[in-house]
């Protein structure tokens, strides 16, 4: 997206705010990677490894949808201007701040994840 494009109501500098994803509400609809003026989102598939993880209405949820969810790939990119919250029919997206996010474990990184399945016998 052309700089002259972005929201101006994005206040935050890259990566000082992260996406973080309910698992248990995201439904893959696709709003967010959307709406999204900074690309931070992509569409992916859960591993079954990570589906274990889910409540009952999540793990319900995912299969209706055939486990497709959207995951902040490129969360460091992120600027905090709210338009993923705003977007998610699920209301599946909050913002938080980045060091907070990862001390927590709340951000998932989706390549890894593929790389660590590879790796399984």
């Amino acid at each position: 997206m052309p700089p002259e494009a972005l929201p101006a109501d994005c206040k935050q500098a890259a990566g000082v705010f992260r996406p973080v994803i309910d698992r248990n509400k995201c439904e893959g609809k696709r709003d967010c990677v959307e709406e999204c003026p900074y690309d931070v989102f992509e569409m992916g598939v859960l591993l079954p490894a990570d589906r274990r993880e889910l409540s009952f209405m999540g793990k319900l949820k995912g299969l209706g949808h055939g486990w497709q969810q959207s995951f902040a790939v490129r969360a460091d990119a992120c600027h905090a201007c709210g338009q993923c919250v705003s977007a998610c029919p699920e209301h599946a997206i909050t913002l938080a701040r980045a060091a907070d996010a990862v001390a927590r474990g709340w951000c998932y990184n989706y390549a890894q994840a593929l790389r660590t399945q590879a790796r399984r016998p």
